[in-house]
């Protein structure tokens, strides 16, 4: 029997997953009990009262973060004495005393989110040597620093055009479609009070965006630690610049050097096809995970948002990815897609294009882009190319400013432009950091930033496909960079 491709593994992994997760959901009105005597389920509940000897708090089903919120901050003392009372949505009241816990239902759709987390773990581990030994060879073997120059300058230049145009189609679409008028005011509430504490934690962890503190922020002060903790922008900027002065130095002095991360790029990749045998696993647990703890009954409610995303998303990965391969290079747009659909099938399931790294520059391998081109290329593309998040981050500003009929001039749209494309630059490649960098493109149009609680429900969801959208766009850099620069005269896909 002929063994069947990875890709397709995957896809079917994925759709697998979805069915299961939302064939055995997290029950949104279910509450788990723990007490000195057990643990209760307790189903259909539309309100509660925590009560201690020194204070009685009341919660309704939409407040039931802040009901384990405060559950969490009781100290010992008040724990020993906090009962709770539950009311059913048949006024009936479930009492209890000695509680120990409080958390939300599960189901085994998400019991099995570990086995996802520890493949998307896998591929973190497996990214910074990979990035680190490949961009100190790339850079070597670039030897001339003009051409260095050339090769960051071309980089650069495709990332931030392409960014600057994904805001802008993101604006066009949901100007278009003008999504924000058709959520209904009572959906608007809803929506606002279900996610609001989300919504402030994310508010507290955004910042300010300030394009000289980020250039600033490049330059490590100790690389080791940029190591140890995995920022990866300080990597990208170390191995760069050692890479270049390993150029120039006389080959007997650098030749040790150049072997062990030539050794150490080789045994990532080797590393990489090991990891991969559990993509299926992995892509399965975390798709199963995302429908059972998300569901799909919230597209429904903010359909038009969500199509405006995905038609924006769409459109700048098969017209416009495709339109400057065309242009500038000989590569066969089938040939393109067939050799990129692992790395997407991997960033829609992790939401990282940190994590799928290893993957993207394993399909660039195969595709016959050189690793003088791909290995400075792709890790940095990782790090500040996010288009798809820009994008989003477009449609999103215009979508909370439509709801709170905020009227958005053309200059107030084009300080959305410059905003999120900083604010991409400087997005971490891991799941969610999007939304907190989306906090500063509200901000700066004087939009609400609290709107972000309209989004937060279909926010996991979008993120993967924007992620999809981000590994393309690196995966088309490469090819762009590798054929303007003359280092292959045709591009092929080597492997299915």
């Amino acid at each position: 029997m002929k063994k069947i491709p990875l890709h397709l593994q995957i896809v079917i992994a994925l759709i697998l997953g979805a069915a299961f997760g939302a064939l055995l959901p997290v029950k949104y009105d279910a509450l788990v009990v723990a007490t000195a005597e057990g643990s209760d389920l307790v189903d259909n509940w539309i309100s509660a009262r925590l009560m201690t000897d020194d204070a009685v708090r009341q919660f309704s089903l939409d407040e039931r973060a802040e009901l384990y919120q405060a559950f969490a901050e009781l100290t010992e003392a008040q724990l020993s004495s906090a009962a709770l009372e539950v009311e059913l949505d048949d006024r009936s009241v479930l009492e209890y005393s000695q509680v120990t816990g409080l958390e939300d239902h599960s189901s085994i759709a998400t019991f099995i989110k570990p086995f996802g987390i520890l493949f998307l773990n896998l591929l973190k581990m497996i990214a910074i040597p990979l990035v680190l030994g490949s961009l100190i060879i790339g850079a070597a073997s670039l030897g001339d620093t003009r051409k260095m120059a050339r090769v960051g300058g071309k980089t650069i230049a495709f990332y931030l055009v392409t960014t600057c145009f994904a805001i802008s189609l993101g604006l066009l679409w949901a100007n278009l479609l003008q999504p924000g008028d058709s959520v209904p005011q009572d959906v608007q509430e809803r929506l606002m009070t279900q996610f609001s504490e989300e919504a402030a934690a994310k508010m507290t962890d955004s910042g300010g965006v300030d394009f000289f503190d980020f250039i600033l922020s490049i330059v490590p002060t100790n690389p080791f630690q940029a190591l140890a903790d995995g920022k990866m922008l300080h990597i990208v900027f170390f191995a760069v610049f050692f890479g270049m002065i390993l150029s120039v130095m006389p080959r007997e002095k650098s030749q040790t050097l150049l072997h062990f991360f030539e050794g150490l790029s080789e045994v990532s990749i080797r590393m990489v096809d090991v990891v991969m045998l559990l993509a299926p696993i992995g892509v399965f647990a975390l798709m199963a995970s995302t429908i059972a703890s998300f569901g799909i009954e919230i597209l429904q409610t903010l359909s038009w948002y969500v199509l405006a995303v995905v038609a924006g998303l769409f459109f700048h990965m098969i017209v416009v990815y495709p339109g400057i391969l065309l242009i500038f290079s000989k590569i066969k747009i089938l040939d393109f897609f067939r050799g990129i659909r692992r790395a997407q099938l991997v960033a829609f399931s992790t939401s990282s294009s940190g994590a799928t790294l290893p993957v993207t520059m394993e399909c660039a391998d195969d595709m016959g882009v050189p690793k003088t081109a791909s290995s400075f290329v792709l890790p940095l593309g990782a790090t500040i190319n996010m288009d798809g998040t820009a994008l989003y981050q477009g449609v999103a500003a215009v979508f909370i400013a439509q709801v709170f009929n905020i009227d958005l001039t053309l200059g107030d749209q084009l300080g959305i432009v410059l905003t999120a494309t900083l604010a991409s630059i400087g997005t971490a490649p891991v799941p969610g950091v999007g939304l907190v960098m989306l906090i500063v493109v509200l901000q700066q149009a004087g939009i609400p930033a609290e709107g972000i609680a309209l989004i937060l429900g279909v926010d996991r969801i979008l993120d993967m496909l924007r992620t999809a959208v981000n590994v393309t766009g690196d995966a088309s850099a490469s090819v762009f960079v590798a054929a303007t620069e003359g280092l292959m005269d045709r591009i092929e896909t080597k492997k299915a």
